[in-house]
C-alpha cells in the first residue's frame, strides 16, 4: 500500500440536492470540476457531505457516484463513519467493494464511548474490512476526543494509515508523529491551520474550502511541496478570510450557500439544517468578491 498517495488538499465534497433528492448529475459535475481544479483527493460522504442525513441507499450511491468519476484519477477516501460499529463496518465493506481507495472514520459521536471504546470500535471495522483507514477526530462535533496513546495503539494495526484532526491543536501532528512514526498520514480538518499544519509535519488537508476554490487550495499546497513558502503563505494570506466565511455559521452552511451562488449546486439542504442568515449570507457573498472568485460588481444573490 503506498500510503504517499494520500497527500496535499481533499476536497470533503457537498452533496447537492434538487427537490429533495441527491442531484446525481451536478454531484457528478461538481466532482470531475474539483478533479480538473487539481485538488489531489475527494472525500464523499463525509460531515459536508451532509452523511447524517442521507439514507443508508443513498450514502452506498453518493459513493459510487463519485467513484464513477474520480477512480484512476485521484483517490477517493469514503466516508464511511457511524456511531454504530456495525452500520460501519457495512458501510466500509461497500465502498471496498466499490472500489473506493481508503474510509474515513470519524469517532462516534453521541454514544462518549472511552478511549478503550474507540479503541475497540475502530479495531473492529479494521479487522472486519481490508480498506486503509483514515480516522477522523472531531471532539466539537463528537463530544469525545481520539487522544495520542489510543491514535498510537490503532497505529499499529497495517491498514490504519492516517488522521483528520479538527482539533484545532496545531502541536497534534508534532505529538502523533512522535507516537506514530513518520508514515502514519495526518491530514488537517481545520482549513484555518492548513499552512501551519504543513510546517508542523502534517501531509495535508480535508477540506471545506477547496469544495470553492479548489484551485487555490491545491496551489497552496503545490508551493508547499516545492518548498515555495513565499507562494504558499501569499496564498494562505488570500483564502484566509474565505475559511473564516465558510465557518461563520454551522458548516456546510455557508459552504453551500457560495457553492450555489457559483452555479455549482441549488442551494437546498436537508433539515435540520437551515439557509444560513441574512448577515452571513452578505458575509459570504462579500467574501467571494474580495477574495476573487466573482468580479466586484457581479449581481450572486441569485441562487438555484
Amino acid at each position: 500500500m503506498d500510503r504517499t498517495q494520500f497527500r496535499g488538499v481533499m476536497t470533503a465534497l457537498i452533496t447537492p440536492f434538487a427537490d429533495g433528492k441527491v442531484d446525481e448529475k451536478r454531484y457528478q459535475d461538481f466532482t470531475q470540476w474539483q478533479i480538473a481544479e487539481g485538488v489531489h483527493g475527494v472525500v464523499p460522504c463525509g460531515t459536508t457531505g451532509e452523511s447524517a442525513t442521507l439514507s443508508h441507499d443513498e450514502h452506498e450511491r453518493v459513493i459510487e457516484l463519485c467513484l464513477d468519476v474520480a477512480k484512476g484519477k485521484v483517490p477517493v477516501i469514503a466516508g464511511c463513519g457511524s456511531n454504530c460499529t456495525e452500520e460501519a463496518i457495512g458501510l466500509t465493506q461497500f465502498a471496498e467493494k466499490a472500489g473506493a481507495d481508503a474510509a474515513l472514520h470519524v469517532a462516534p459521536y453521541y454514544n462518549k464511548p472511552t478511549q478503550e471504546g474507540l479503541y475497540q470500535h475502530f479495531k473492529a471495522i479494521h479487522d472486519a474490512t481490508g480498506l486503509p483507514i483514515i480516522l477522523y477526530n472531531v471532539p466539537g462535533r463528537t463530544v469525545v476526543n481520539l487522544g495520542v496513546e489510543t491514535i498510537a495503539r490503532l497505529a499499529a494495526l497495517p491498514r490504519i494509515i492516517g488522521i483528520k484532526d479538527a482539533t484545532g491543536d496545531i502541536t497534534r501532528p508534532v505529538k502523533t508523529r512522535a507516537a506514530c512514526g513518520e508514515s502514519f498520514r495526518q491530514f488537517t480538518g481545520e482549513d484555518g491551520n492548513a499552512l501551519a499544519f504543513l510546517a508542523m509535519g502534517g501531509h495535508g488537508c480535508i477540506s471545506v474550502t477547496a469544495n470553492i476554490a479548489p484551485a487555490l487550495c491545491s496551489q497552496l499546497q503545490n508551493a508547499w511541496a516545492k518548498g515555495d513558502l513565499a507562494a504558499a503563505q501569499a496564498i494562505n494570506d488570500r483564502l484566509t478570510p474565505l475559511h473564516d466565511a465558510m465557518f461563520c455559521e454551522t458548516s456546510p452552511g455557508p459552504v453551500k450557500y457560495a457553492a450555489a451562488l457559483l452555479g455549482l449546486c441549488r442551494y437546498e439542504y436537508r433539515l435540520p439544517l437551515v439557509p444560513i442568515s441574512t448577515p452571513n449570507e452578505k458575509i459570504v457573498e462579500d467574501t467571494l468578491r474580495k477574495v476573487g472568485l466573482v468580479s466586484a460588481d457581479a449581481v450572486v444573490r441569485q441562487v438555484g
